[in-house]
């Protein structure tokens, strides 16, 4: 596995989720999108950051794995690694 593969593909496991997460979208289709999935397990889903990076990270790990014991590893890293990018990116810093 390339290097630059991996990384580009934890860049873009943390773009996809923080924008199905957090952003509107361009013309507002994101945020449309998060008020039809309502308060069901959709609407839940892309509430949460956490949740919604282990399902976008997914088909990034099928498709960087080569063996199904890579593929398993990579999931939670790719998962993982988004978060900490979030928690690097956002306003939110709890640091004093």
């Amino acid at each position: 596995m390339h290097i630059y593969l991996f990384i580009l593909c934890i860049l873009a496991t943390w773009r996809i989720t923080h924008l199905l997460q957090a952003e509107d979208g361009p013309f507002d289709i994101i945020f449309w999108l998060r008020k039809k999935a309502g308060a069901g397990f959709f609407g839940n889903l892309l509430d949460c950051f956490y949740c919604l990076s282990i399902w976008i990270a997914l088909p990034f790990a099928a498709w960087l794995g080569i063996s199904w014991e890579e593929r398993l590893l990579l999931w939670p890293a790719l998962s993982g690694a988004a978060i900490l990018l979030e928690k690097l990116t956002s306003k939110e810093n709890t640091s004093s």
